[in-house]
């Protein structure tokens, strides 16, 4: 396996040669122009987009015997998506029809959530849905959606909440197959707040320039606080939100991360004591060596991603389908894709440009014409071909193929590898909203951008080539991040997620019992279920999915103070070192 890994590198390597100089002759030859969006000043067809359901990433239609050109992998079957079915409570719904791998014929392609009641705007879907979205989506087979006073209620076929919506509040819930909840509140001006398992979330704060809309996200994950841009773009009848990078790279390190290195160079990841790494042995394997920076920046984002849900306990590894080296190289040609998009988009900046959502969108994966590679950046419920609901989880590839028709509001995404258990199989398909196919390529773009600062810093270190001294001059701030207000404090961010996962908790009980108490609630207590526990040694990540976000935080450094209401617990170096 280690030996044919090589072989594909080195072939890629002298393919990506070839293509040096037209790269960087024209480094607009990769991202062809997508078909313009609406004019930016149209009126959108709805006054308000529903919110997104069910799911963290999506696809589109595969075509019958596609393959991947020189990459060896070939995926088959069909799929679409047809409209105007009717969910329980009279929202509208979508049919999809979807063909299972390998040419299977199969009806359903249904989509999890119902539309939002009393026209409430989300993004749901983003980190896992919730009933109080959907565009137009129906519910999985077996789900039952009840409607309450401040709501709708929707359960699984064994009586469990999946999730609800809460208009009084604004606020969707979803309870993923994993076990995790993943709550989202949005406000009328499209501020947002998002919480995650173990206390991650974002704070979402929208700003205008030149008339239109852009949001800065404050996000807390791991212990980490950082802030990231979009843009808010009117696309197949609602609104998603693609990423703008808050730096840009010179034009001459594009040209080095973009093409191969002259020999290829071994490198050491340090990951080996590292309990995800363990963990995810049998599903995730680095490269042995590194023909070029895009190889390197596929193990950077598939590890980024598979530790991310070691720590969100979001996957649990049963008889996994790995990644393999086909699989690989095909996310090494989408990180390629996304580095000379990137290119262009830094030679297109200026401080008074706007930037190009058309270009930067989810529009150019749908209508380019090639074939797109995702890696899941969250833990998500998806329903595949029959209308079954299964599990995505970050570090799953996915391949979408082809667009989708004018008023599709969801794509068909082919399964190319899963930890197994609850996952989707390998060569599935499953359905999933566009919004979520945004988040994802915003989760790729985001980890490749972090990947290149950390690839330019490091090289020269640990096996990495030396950069060219064009090469190696630091990156300047982009004009989505020069013209954003300043960021809110760290604290802030965290209490706020905080305060909305107590709402949730309390939401949940109004909602349960106002839709009719049937069946187990989300909340029901576990018979045996283990104290919680913080221990002297514990790093952030464990207390805080133990305990949630702290009320409060205090940095000193190396030295840390997170306040929860009836303890302190201090860390040294990122462990506990004191309880109070």
């Amino acid at each position: 396996m280690r030996t044919s890994g090589v072989r594909t590198l080195l072939s890629a390597r002298c393919l990506t040669a070839s293509l040096a100089l037209l790269f960087l002759a024209y480094p607009a030859l990769c991202t062809d122009k997508p078909k313009a969006p609406p004019a930016k000043g149209a009126a959108p067809k709805a006054a308000t987009p529903a919110a997104k359901s069910g799911a963290a990433s999506s696809g589109a239609s595969h075509s019958a015997g596609a393959s991947t050109g020189s990459h060896g992998a070939t995926t088959t079957g069909g799929a679409s998506t047809s409209h105007g079915a009717t969910t329980t409570g009279g929202h509208t719904g979508t049919t999809g029809s979807a063909g299972a791998s390998h040419g299977t014929g199969a009806q359903g392609g249904q989509h999890f959530g119902t539309n939002t009641p009393g026209g409430h705007s989300g993004n749901m879907a983003t980190h896992g849905g919730g009933p109080g979205a959907g565009h137009g989506m129906q519910t999985p087979h077996g789900h039952t959606v009840t409607q309450g006073r401040n709501g709708a209620v929707t359960r699984r076929p064994d009586g469990h909440v999946a999730g609800f919506h809460d208009n009084r509040r604004g606020m969707d819930v979803h309870h993923g197959l994993n076990g995790s909840r993943h709550v989202m509140v949005e406000r009328g001006d499209h501020s947002r707040v998002y919480v995650g398992r173990g206390g991650r979330g974002y704070v979402q704060r929208p700003y205008m320039y030149h008339g239109h809309e852009y949001a800065q996200r404050g996000y807390y994950r791991d212990g980490h606080y950082y802030h990231a841009y979009y843009g808010r773009y009117y696309y197949h009848g609602m609104y998603v939100n693609p990423y703008f990078p808050s730096f840009y790279f010179r034009p001459a390190f594009y040209g080095w991360a973009y093409n191969p290195w002259v020999n290829p160079i071994a490198y050491g990841w340090g990951w080996g004591g590292n309990p995800w790494y363990g963990y995810y042995g049998g599903y995730f394997t680095p490269y042995p060596a590194y023909a070029g920076p895009s190889f390197w920046l596929t193990d950077y984002l598939i590890a980024n991603s598979l530790q991310a849900a070691y720590q969100a306990n979001a996957a649990a590894m049963s008889n996994p389908a790995p990644l393999t080296p086909e699989v690989k190289q095909l996310i090494a040609d989408e990180v390629k894709q996304q580095i000379a998009l990137e290119n262009t988009e830094a030679q297109a900046a200026s401080p008074n440009a706007e930037p190009d959502a058309a270009s930067s969108s989810i529009q150019r994966l749908l209508t380019d014409g090639r074939p797109h590679v995702f890696v899941a950046g969250a833990d998500l419920d998806v329903t595949d071909a029959g209308g079954n609901e299964c599990a995505l989880s970050e570090g799953d590839a996915l391949q979408l193929r082809g667009g989708v028709a004018p008023d599709a509001q969801a794509a068909n995404l082919a399964v190319l590898a899963s930890k197994g258990g609850k996952e989707c199989p390998r060569g599935d398909v499953v359905s999933v909203a566009l919004q979520d196919l945004q988040d994802m390529q915003n989760h790729m773009r985001e980890t490749i951008d972090a990947g290149m600062q950390e690839m330019q810093k490091k090289a020269g270190q640990n096996g990495l080539p030396a950069a060219p001294a064009a090469a190696a001059a630091p990156p300047v701030q982009s004009p989505m991040a020069a013209l954003a207000p300043p960021p809110p404090p760290e604290s802030e961010v965290s209490a706020e997620i905080n305060q909305q996962s107590q709402a949730a908790d309390q939401a949940e009980k109004e909602a349960t019992a106002d839709a009719g108490a049937s069946g187990p609630g989300p909340n029901a207590p576990a018979p045996a279920a283990a104290p919680v526990s913080v221990e002297l040694g514990q790093t952030i990540d464990q207390v805080t999915a133990a305990l949630g976000a702290p009320v409060k935080m205090v940095n000193l450094g190396a030295k840390k103070i997170y306040v929860y209401k009836d303890m302190k617990v201090t860390f040294v170096d990122g462990k506990v070192s004191d309880v109070q």
